[in-house]
């Protein structure tokens, strides 16, 4: 049961992870929190190790015979941060467009950072509570709850 500290009725809800994105909206009241799918997002993002074909490259060090190893470029990270620009980029139009005037974010660690590095002053000033935990694979009332519990303690 959700205190008076709530989410407003028509608050959008995001919940993402590098690979999915799942937008919500609370068609419940203050007091009952009743979260509805708006909209579903995904990339194909293969594994870290999926991404490297090769062995790691190798650059000379100077005179003589010493050589070092070149990390491949980390492929998948770099996808989950160009998910993050198109998800703050979704997010900017409609903010401007006044589709929402609350946005609650629950995200995994680096797509919340790579979001907030990313997001508008204008989405920003609509934020009403970011949460770094990974939901996406989760159904409706755990996310409800997720949401209910950290509201409570930031109260």
């Amino acid at each position: 049961m959700m205190r008076a500290k709530g989410v407003p009725h028509g608050t959008w809800v995001l919940i993402a992870d590098g690979e999915k994105a799942l937008y919500l909206v609370n068609k419940g009241d203050k007091a009952h929190l009743h979260l509805v799918v708006r909209d579903r997002a995904e990339q194909e993002n293969p594994k870290a190790q999926d991404w490297a074909e090769n062995r790691p490259g190798r650059l000379n060090d100077g005179p003589g015979e010493h050589r070092s190893a070149v990390d491949d470029t980390d492929w998948h990270q770099l996808e989950k941060e160009r998910f993050a620009k198109t998800i703050s980029s979704d997010l900017y139009k409609a903010a401007h467009a006044g589709k929402f005037d609350r946005l609650i974010i629950v995200a995994s660690r680096p797509v919340l950072s790579a979001l907030r590095e990313e997001m508008h002053e204008e989405v920003a000033s609509k934020l009403v509570l970011d949460l770094p935990k990974v939901l996406t694979n989760h159904p409706l009332d755990e996310i409800e709850t997720a949401i209910t519990r950290a509201l409570e303690e930031a109260a």
